[in-house]
């Protein structure tokens, strides 16, 4: 049997592919794209996870003095033979990853950025032996590797100092590569010291790029285009490429023809609907794109078990608090928009490209939401459904397992809304355990009423049922003292919602459907049916539970009607 390659799991170093033996996509085409079209400064912005450090490190295997060849053998950019010859290894490169230079606190972020850049000086330290530098300019050096910051200017003109040194050592200008630059931004917005870091990355990022002699060009990557008068003042020849553009779309995610290729190297091709259901459905630029620590994430699970079930693996990878936001400020025009949102629908908005993280905090509650669409859009909650037209984009949920993270956020955000309301919430629980069936209708419409609905559109139907079962069963969840189990084994089949009141003896079997175009009666009659033919009564009693109340719910966008059967042990 064939010893398959090791699915890149975490994978941030390029040379790791081939000296370990890791499948390897090939995104060798973004250097040659790269150097064809490139400015001084090239700002790359792509959601989290879509390999923006992969390709950084590669662009820093390959341009950088004493590159190994062998690493690309085989690969696309090998074939373009005057670009290897004119580049490969030609370059001293400084790389540097900001994602770990963040606090909760001005002094701690400023610490871990200068520690990043201590890191990337401490790789040049071969440098203190070069008898082309001044013992002055040694003596800077030295400072940068201790982490010597104690005077702001000396962070400040850090990077543009080792550009100097590595240059006069070389003679030979310098490529620099800067991952994840907006990471101290967001940390620092969230913590209350916004305004300090940007001072500081803006001079960070003035002194090493604008008017530089010694610089050939850089590379920086992101999720948010942070507005330009804020961080990139002065910049001359400064390129951006963010995910509308067509340049570079298909080098940051995984194709439709990739995603074949990967499946059926490992013996999954079965598995590419699901895959393509669930990750499937970024636009960049002109090109549909898959999330590719989504795609290995699940190919692995599927590798070690054929019938693993789909998991959210982007999603637990942050912690989707902007959904939040939208939610927890939405105008009704808003809760209409995600409405169509979750229903497979679009909303067409004209977005904001470049962004300052205080316009998410204006007291205008127009210009908030433009920013907050804006971000979702920027960082993958959101995607085109086209090219955009003047200036309008026609958004949509990508793919399954973004959709089920607006489904988590407003179940979150109804269970929080609904249960502050005390008195309203304890009389549905009340009339739920009493079999007070119209009570209980006239409650959860109620409620519906208040929150987020789907719409009878092209939304998978078991995809609608999941979510008002998932609202339903928030509700009752909150009950602390009640036993409330989801898809639970009873009888013969699964009962959406099994209820268990110990203390009095009390039971509740709940089966919801989604009543197409508004057929209340067929859909709840199909519930009972289904409680009754398939047993779900069963454990309930087996449990010791005297009073058992079964429900049939049906659903459609805010309303709801429901049959109720009592059955005494």
């Amino acid at each position: 049997m064939e010893l398959k390659k090791k699915l890149p799991i975490g994978i941030e170093f390029f040379k790791d592919f081939k000296r370990d033996g890791f499948y390897y996509v090939d995104k060798t085409g973004f250097i040659r794209d790269l150097v064809n079209s490139r400015g001084s400064v090239n700002l790359i912005t792509r959601p989290r996870r879509f390999g923006k450090s992969l390709n950084m490190d590669m662009l820093k295997s390959f341009f950088e003095l004493g590159a190994d060849p062998a690493l690309f053998e085989g690969l696309e950019i090998s074939r373009e033979k005057v670009i290897c010859e004119q580049y490969m290894g030609k370059y001293p490169v400084i790389s540097i990853s900001l994602k770990d230079a963040a606090g909760l606190d001005f002094q701690t972020a400023y610490d871990m950025l200068g520690s990043a850049v201590s890191e990337a000086a401490e790789r040049l330290d071969f440098l203190l032996d070069s008898e082309k530098l001044t013992s002055s300019e040694k003596m800077k050096l030295s400072r940068i590797m201790e982490c010597d910051f104690n005077k702001p200017f000396y962070l400040y003109s850090s990077l543009r100092l080792l550009t100097k040194l590595l240059f006069k050592h070389y003679g030979i200008p310098v490529v620099v590569l800067i991952d994840e630059y907006d990471v101290p931004l967001d940390k620092a917005y969230q913590c209350g010291y916004y305004l300090e870091m940007v001072n500081l990355i803006r001079s960070l990022f003035s002194q090493v790029f604008k008017t530089n002699e010694n610089l050939y060009f850089a590379v920086i990557t992101g999720c948010l285009r942070i507005a330009r008068e804020s961080i990139f003042t002065g910049l001359n020849n400064f390129k951006v490429r963010t995910i509308s553009d067509i340049d570079f779309a298909k080098y940051f995610g995984f194709t439709d023809d990739e995603v074949k290729e990967l499946l059926y190297y490992y013996g999954l091709e079965a598995s590419f609907p699901q895959i393509k259901e669930w990750y499937d459905g970024y636009r960049f630029g002109n090109i549909d794109v898959y999330c590719p620590w989504d795609v290995i994430n699940q190919c692995d699970k599927f590798r070690a078990h054929a019938n693993a079930p789909m998991e959210a693996h982007w999603e637990n990878s942050s912690s989707n608090a902007i959904v939040q936001d939208i939610l927890e400020t939405a105008t009704e025009t808003t809760k209409s928009e995600i409405e169509s949102l979750i229903s497979g629908e679009s909303v067409e908005k004209i977005l904001i490209p470049e962004l300052t993280y205080p316009d998410l905090d204006s007291d205008d509650r127009e210009i908030r939401q433009t920013y907050l669409w804006s971000v979702l859009y920027a960082t993958g909650y959101l995607t085109d459904a086209g090219l955009p037209e003047n200036g309008i984009h026609k958004l949509v949920i990508p793919n399954r397992e973004v959709l089920g993270i607006y489904e988590n956020r407003i179940r979150s955000w109804f269970k929080v809304k609904i249960v502050s309301d005390t008195a309203r919430w304890t009389s549905f629980c009340d009339a739920v355990k009493a079999g007070e069936h119209k009570e209980v209708q006239r409650l959860f419409n109620a409620f519906m009423t208040d929150s987020i609905s789907i719409r009878d559109t092209y939304v998978k139907k078991e995809m609608k049922e999941n979510f008002y079962h998932g609202m339903l069963l928030g509700l009752l969840r909150a009950e602390g003292s009640w036993i409330v189990k989801s898809n639970a084994e009873s009888g013969i089949g699964y009962t959406d919602i099994r209820l268990e009141i110990p203390t009095m003896k009390v039971g509740c079997v709940i089966e919801l459907k989604y009543a197409e175009n508004g057929k209340y009666d067929r859909a709840c009659a199909k519930a009972m049916e289904q409680i009754e033919n398939d047993g779900y009564v069963e454990i309930l009693k087996q449990d010791g539970m005297l009073t058992i109340h079964k429900y049939g719910i049906a659903c459609y966008k805010k309303t709801c009607r429901i049959s109720y059967c009592l059955e005494t042990v």
